[in-house]
This record gives C-alpha cells, sequence and structure tokens, in this order.
C-alpha cells in the first residue's frame, strides 16, 4: 500500500499543468490528422456501396447513400477473371519481392556492419550516391530490356525494387547495434560467415526485418509504373494497380469484352469498388505489423 501511495504521489507531481496542456494539444492534433488520413478512405468505401444515380447527383458522402452492391457485382461478373488473375500476379511479385529483398538487403546491411571489411566505407559511399543521382528512367529501361532482356518479365518489376539505399543502412545501423561478443563467441565455436548470418544476426533483427519487409511488400503491391513500361502489351501479367489505373484511364477497354451497355455501368462506384479491392488486404495486414515496425524504424534509425 506504502509503494501505490508513493508511485501516486509521483505521477501527480509528474504530471504538473504544462504536462496535461501539452498532452492535450498532442492528442488533439494527432487525432486531427488521423480523422483527415481516414476521411477519403471512408469516403471510397461508403461510395463503393451506394447507388450510382445517388453519387452522380449528391456527390460522396460519409455514409452509403441507398445502399447498393451493384457495383462489385459488376466487377465480379466482368472482371471477375481479369481481377483474380491481377490478384496472383500481385501476390506472387510482392511474395517474391519481399523475401529476395529481404534477403539481399540483410546480407548487404551485415556486410556494411562488419568492421573487418576493408572498403565498406567506398562501398557505403557509392551506396549513398545514388540517392543523389540516379541514371535515370531511359538508361534503366534500356539495361533490363536490351541487356537483361527483361521485356515482357514479371522479374522485370520484381529487380528494381529489391535493393534500396535506405533499406540497407536501416539494417546496417540496427546490426550495429548487436554485441559484437555474440559474433566472437560464435567463431570460437568454429562457425563460418554466413552461419553467423543465418544463424546468429537474422534472428535477432526480427523488428528491423519486419520494418524493410513492409516497406518491400508495400512498394511492390502499390507499383503500377513498372508494368506500364515492360507489360503493356500482356494483360495476363498485369498487377492490381495497374489494372485500377487502365479502369480509370480507359473504361472501354477495361470491359470491351461484356455485352453491358457502357451507359449502364455503375462507372463511378465501379471504381470505388475496385479501390476497395486492390487496398483491402494492405490494410488488414499493416496492423499485424505495426508494432514491429515502429520498433524496427526507431531502432535502426537511431544505433550506430
Amino acid at each position: 500500500m506504502a509503494e501505490l501511495s508513493i508511485k501516486k504521489q509521483r505521477n501527480t507531481i509528474q504530471q504538473d499543468a504544462g504536462t496535461k496542456i501539452f498532452n492535450v494539444i498532442a492528442v488533439t492534433i494527432v487525432s486531427f490528422f488521423a480523422i483527415v488520413c481516414l476521411l477519403p478512405f471512408v469516403l471510397v468505401l461508403s461510395g463503393s456501396f451506394s447507388d450510382e444515380s445517388q453519387v452522380a447527383i449528391n456527390g460522396y458522402k460519409l455514409f452509403p447513400q441507398e445502399f447498393s452492391l451493384q457495383a462489385y457485382k459488376v466487377v465480379f461478373s466482368n472482371l471477375g477473371d481479369t481481377i483474380g488473375n491481377a490478384y496472383l500476379v500481385t501476390i506472387y511479385v510482392t511474395l517474391v519481392g519481399t523475401v529476395v529483398g529481404l534477403l539481399l538487403t540483410s546480407m548487404s546491411g551485415y556486410v556494411l556492419s562488419r568492421t573487418d571489411f576493408k572498403h565498406r566505407d567506398k562501398a557505403a559511399f557509392f551506396i549513398y550516391f545514388t540517392t543523389l543521382f540516379s541514371g535515370g528512367l531511359i538508361p534503366s529501361y534500356l539495361v533490363n530490356t536490351t541487356f537483361l532482356h527483361l521485356n515482357h518479365s514479371l522479374w522485370a518489376v520484381i529487380l528494381p525494387g529489391l535493393l534500396g539505399p535506405f533499406n540497407i543502412f536501416l539494417f546496417r545501423n540496427y546490426i550495429k547495434g548487436i554485441p559484437h561478443s555474440l559474433v566472437e563467441s560464435a567463431r570460437i565455436d568454429g562457425a563460418g560467415d554466413f552461419r553467423v548470418y543465418w544463424q546468429i544476426i537474422i534472428p535477432l533483427c526480427k523488428p528491423v526485418s519486419a520494418t524493410v519487409g513492409l516497406f518491400l511488400a508495400l512498394g511492390y503491391w502499390n507499383n503500377w509504373f513498372g508494368y506500364s513500361l515492360y507489360l503493356i502489351s500482356d494483360k495476363d501479367k498485369w498487377g492490381l494497380q495497374y489494372l485500377l489505373y487502365r479502369m480509370l484511364a480507359r473504361m472501354t477497354d477495361a470491359v470491351k469484352d461484356s455485352q453491358i451497355v457502357m451507359d449502364a455501368l455503375p462507372s463511378e462506384t465501379m471504381k470505388l469498388a475496385t479501390a476497395m479491392l486492390v487496398t483491402g488486404p494492405v490494410l488488414l495486414f499493416y496492423p499485424f505489423a505495426q508494432r514491429y515496425f515502429v520498433s524496427g524504424l526507431t531502432i535502426g534509425g537511431v544505433k550506430g
């Protein structure tokens, strides 16, 4: 009882007037920006379940206007195969790109954190240099198509996003915080470089791995530009985001095989329904990775 009373007194002393005012202001500001960020999603969700005529007359509202599933019915009945295939393509690209990207990024960060690597500063400089200057779009396109012959291949979408300077330095800074005595003890027991990396370093890098993995997964999931460069004529290899882009830009091309008259289509609500189908999986996945995302980003960004 005495300890509880002491803790209450300490909390009372710490929570002075200035602290309370700051907390109220901070919570108010954060809540305001959270609502601002959430509002567009609510409008899209509400519009996707609204009647097309009501959206055309009254615009977008926070609540559905004359609740209707017509937009989703049209999407699945006329674009069901297309969206299903686009889901498979996007999931494949996201999984392969995230796994391979995590492997290469963690290896690069581990090598740059090694003090016995003589040229680590030079290698880090060249990696950092790419954040300031890049070859540009045309040289990248020529490399992928002319030299690597990746045109009409999903690897043209996967390869460019595997390694990023920010992700590499995030891994490097996090690994620097791991006690070097663990590595030395493993070497004394006869462990080689790869075994130290795989059995010592990687299990201790779960927070930063989740952070970088989330960055990579979101980048691949939201990518549409790569498809427009290398896969524009390969409809069976379109991803979700590029399919949505084509629907927004050319609604006629998206449903040209349909027997429905274009004027009868719920065009606006169908776009909103497609947007919900595209962003839905990310919204469901993010809350589970948020805890690791925050801890990995803060720890990896401070150490080193």
